[in-house]
């Protein structure tokens, strides 16, 4: 009897062993899951991010291009006062002859 209990505490302790064993891996996956949805979470930022800088770049293109297209409107519209403005000149010098 007595060469029993050694043998009852022993396996008591591989018991309480792989408890806490299971209980460390239960853990660990517990913390990779955790991570991998913080990593998930960090993708998803990403790519909203990337994306809404691709909405910023075309939005600011297009403003550029408006203001071109004003730009150059402007300055035709200023070449065709210039022009107007020439041949007014050369009737006043011609009426005056």
């Amino acid at each position: 009897m007595k060469q029993l209990i050694p043998l009852a505490i022993a396996a008591l302790v591989i018991v309480g062993c792989d408890q806490q064993k299971t209980a460390v891996d239960a853990e660990r996956d517990a913390t990779k899951t955790a991570i991998d949805a913080k990593k998930d979470a960090v993708d998803a930022a990403a790519a909203a991010a990337t994306k809404q800088a691709g909405v910023d770049a075309a939005i600011e293109k297009a403003k550029i291009e408006a203001k071109k297209t004003a730009d150059q409107a402007q300055l035709d519209a200023n070449k065709l006062k210039a022009d107007a403005q020439a041949e007014l000149e050369k009737a006043k010098l011609d009426a005056e002859k």
